[in-house]
C-alpha cells in the first residue's frame, strides 16, 4: 500500500514554480543512518546529522512530493521553497511517530496521516469477517476519512486539490484490493491444496513434509521481474525469522522446459529457503487451485495445514513481519 501511495504522488512533481528556497529540519530518535537523503525522479540531497544528530539544511526544490530515506526506512514528503519545515519521528516506529511542525506542517502532516491510514487498512483487510461486503466497508471508510481530512484551511489549496486526485487515481486499486481479500477469506482457515514437486537440492517435496510449522510460500519466475525484486527482501526474512517455527518456500512456475535455467538461476544467486519448481507452470493443480493469475503471489499456512492467507503480503511490506511476529511469538 505503501509502494501504491509512492507510484501515484511520485507520478506527479512540480506542481509549481520554482521560488527561493526552503529549510527542513529532522530530529529523529533511534536514527538508522548519519545521513538523510531527500529525492526524486529529478532530484537527489543529502543532509548530513550534526554534532548533536540533529540534521538540517536550506536547499532549493521543485515543489511537489519526495522521497525521504533514513536508512531502508522511508516516507513521502510534500515540498516546496519558502517552508521551514521540522520533522520529528522514532525511527523504531518510522510510519506512526512522524509528526511536522512548522511552515508546511499542514500538508505533511496530511501525508503521514495518509501512510498511517493505508497501513492500518491492509492489516484490518487481513482480518475481516467473512460477511459480504466487509472489505467493501473497510475500502469506502478509508477513503471517507482521508477526503474529510482535506478539509483542513491550513493546507495549500493546490496540494489539497493534487491530494483528491490521488485519491480519485488509488478508488480502484483500493476496491481491488478489498475485492481480492473479501474473496481470500472464503478460503482462511481451510485446508490448503497439497503440492509435491522437484526440489533444487534432488527429490520432490510435499506440503506435508512442513506439517507443524508455518509455511510462507512465494510463486514466482526467473522471467518475472517484480518478482526478482522481492528476492533480497525474502533473503532478509528468511535472515530475521532463521529458527522460528516458520519455512519458507519458493515455488517457480517456468515450464519445464527451462528447468536448466530456473536451475542456474538458484545457484547464480545463492537462493535460501527451500527452491522448488512446478510440474507444469501456470496449469500446475496447486496454482489453478489458489487461481493465480498473476507473480509474485504469496500464501501463508499454518502449521496444521490450513491456509492463513491465500494472497499474503509481499517480503516488501512491512505488513508481513506485522503478521508473522504476532503469529511468531
Amino acid at each position: 500500500m505503501k509502494k501504491l501511495l509512492l507510484f501515484c504522488l511520485l507520478s506527479v512533481t512540480g506542481i509549481y514554480a520554482q521560488t527561493d528556497e526552503l529549510t527542513f529540519t529532522a530530529q529523529i530518535q533511534n536514527r538508522n543512518s548519519d545521513t538523510l537523503m531527500i529525492r526524486s525522479r529529478a532530484m537527489q540531497h543529502i543532509i548530513t546529522a550534526d554534532a548533536k544528530g540533529n540534521f538540517k539544511d536550506t536547499f532549493a526544490v521543485t515543489p511537489g512530493l519526495y522521497q525521504l530515506y533514513d536508512g531502508k526506512e522511508y516516507t513521502i514528503l510534500y515540498l516546496t521553497n519558502n517552508y521551514d519545515l521540522v520533522m520529528r519521528t522514532d525511527a523504531s516506529e518510522f510510519d506512526e511517530a512522524i509528526s511536522y511542525t512548522g511552515k508546511g506542517a499542514a500538508e505533511n502532516n496530511y501525508l503521514a496521516k495518509k501512510m498511517h491510514a493505508d497501513k492500518t487498512f491492509v492489516r484490518e483487510l487481513d482480518d475481516i469477517s467473512g460477511e459480504d461486503g466487509a472489505a467493501a466497508k473497510l475500502a469506502a471508510d478509508r477513503d471517507r476519512e482521508l477526503r474529510a481530512a482535506l478539509d483542513n484551511p491550513e493546507m495549500d489549496k493546490e496540494f489539497k486539490t493534487f491530494m483528491a486526485t490521488t485519491l480519485d487515481q488509488e478508488k480502484k486499486q483500493v476496491e481491488a484490493m478489498a475485492k481480492r481479500a473479501q474473496e481470500a477469506q472464503r478460503m482462511k482457515g481451510k485446508p490448503s491444496p497439497a503440492f509435491s514437486f522437484k526440489n533444487h537440492k534432488g527429490g520432490t517435496t510435499n506440503l506435508s513434509d512442513f506439517k507443524g510449522k508455518y509455511v510462507y510460500i512465494d510463486v514466482w519466475a526467473t522471467w518475472c521481474g517484480p518478482c526478482r525484486k522481492e528476492i533480497p527482501h525474502l533473503q532478509e526474512m528468511e535472515e530475521k525469522y532463521k529458527g522460528k517455527n516458520i519455512a519458507f518456500v519458493s515455488i517457480s512456475i517456468d515450464k519445464q522446459k527451462d528447468y536448466s535455467k530456473w536451475e542456474k538461476f538458484v545457484n547464480d544467486e545463492a537462493l535460501g529457503g527451500v527452491q522448488l519448481i512446478a510440474d507444469n507452470d501456470w496449469k500446475s493443480g496447486f496454482i489453478t487451485a489458489y487461481e493465480i493469475k498473476s507473480i509474485p503471489r504469496f500464501i501463508l499456512i499454518d502449521p496444521k495445514g490450513k491456509i492463513v492467507r491465500s494472497d499474503a503480503p509481499r517480503p516488501s511490506d512491512s505488513n508481513i513481519h506485522y503478521l508473522l511476529d504476532k503469529l511468531l511469538k
